[in-house]
């Protein structure tokens, strides 16, 4: 019936518990007292390959517990639609603490499921998970999604919550316009903010890493006025911070972008000079991030502002957190938040540090 566990997302102040189906049913999660259903505009889905139902943030957290309700469809009708009886799944959930958080950083899997899940069991026991773009190798093959799904199972359980960004890869094939339709997004949009614990989050989405008129897409990209978009919704996170980063309890601050925007590579891959530079600017005289977490250049580091990564005024230190190295296997970045420090790691499949 159900594919994997749920993965629970975290998206503005609400949870996207997501999980793929094997047939068709209806769907929906009680957290309490409450139902929370997967519909639309009244109507109960039915035809989805993957379910999404949202929770309220401080419901979830309070009750640590949710259970997800599946009514598989025998044959839906405009009249006397028969329907089997319903099976229920109860989850536990471990919200994530106010202090000492542990997070672990997966980008770039590029379809393996086993590298990164031993890389970051390596890591330890962790409070979150972020995925960061390029989960998969890209957006042809619609069954590829479930290598995200796999992922939450294997290193969440349905138990403690995920962050998800796109990577530029997740923008290519016949399934990419439905990407969002697989994954957490906010009204449609793959950038929003998340506040987890005492630490608040902003995502933003590059999208493609070259110019939209390169001949490798074409024509089926238009990623420029996509930025433009996100300039406005950086500026109105800003006119709102004390909804956001400067809420009561806030102690940390993240940028969760898959691709190090304040960094320009060589051409074609130096695009959005002037748009990048805003964001930058923006965030680092406004937002004041205290780390900027990317993936896509393959590589491990951290980079402090001033230094080689720095082209457009890298706003805070950045960590580029995870390597498909064949060689070492898989290495991704553990982070332990505390009270006064960051302390980051990077861990292979097999545990060396």
């Amino acid at each position: 019936m159900l594919k994997t566990t749920p993965a629970v997302f975290a998206v503005e102040k609400s949870y996207q518990i997501m999980v793929q189906t094997t047939v068709p049913c209806l769907f929906w999660v009680r957290v309490g007292n409450s139902e929370y259903y997967d519909e639309s505009n009244g109507i109960m889905r039915s035809l989805a390959d993957v379910h999404r139902v949202s929770v309220p943030m401080k419901e979830l957290d309070a009750t640590k517990e949710y259970t997800v309700c599946v009514r598989p469809i025998i044959a839906r009708r405009p009249y006397f639609t028969k329907t089997e009886d319903t099976q229920e799944y109860t989850y536990s959930f471990r919200p994530v603490p106010e202090k000492n958080v542990r997070a672990y950083h997966i980008s770039d899997a590029h379809n393996d499921i086993e590298g990164p899940v031993a890389a970051a069991k390596a890591f330890g026991d962790f409070d979150f998970l972020i995925l960061n773009g390029d989960v998969i190798n890209h957006s042809g093959d619609p069954s590829k999604f479930d290598n995200i799904y796999i992922i939450c199972e294997q290193l969440t359980g349905g138990q403690i919550p995920v962050i998800f960004s796109r990577g530029n890869h997740d923008m290519r094939g016949n399934f990419a316009e439905k990407f969002a339709e697989y994954t957490p997004n906010a009204n449609g949009n793959t950038y929003y903010t998340f506040r987890l614990g005492n630490i608040w989050g902003i995502l933003l989405d590059c999208g493609e890493d070259k110019p939209d008129e390169n001949e490798e897409y074409g024509h089926t990209v238009c990623c420029h006025l996509f930025r433009k978009k996100q300039t406005e919704f950086l500026k109105n996170v800003i006119s709102r911070k004390e909804t956001e980063y400067a809420e009561e309890g806030v102690s940390h601050r993240l940028v969760i972008s898959h691709n190090p925007f304040s960094f320009q590579w060589y051409p074609p891959f130096n695009i959005e000079k002037e748009i990048f530079t805003e964001w930058s600017v923006l965030l680092k005289d406004e937002v004041l991030p205290d780390l900027m977490i990317c993936g896509h250049m393959h590589r491990t580091e951290i980079h402090e502002p001033g230094g080689e990564m720095d082209h457009l005024g890298q706003p805070c230190r950045m960590v580029i957190g995870a390597n498909p190295s064949k060689e070492i296997g898989f290495v991704g970045c553990g982070l332990t938040f505390g009270e006064n420090e960051t302390e980051i790691v990077f861990t292979n499949r097999d545990g060396v540090i």
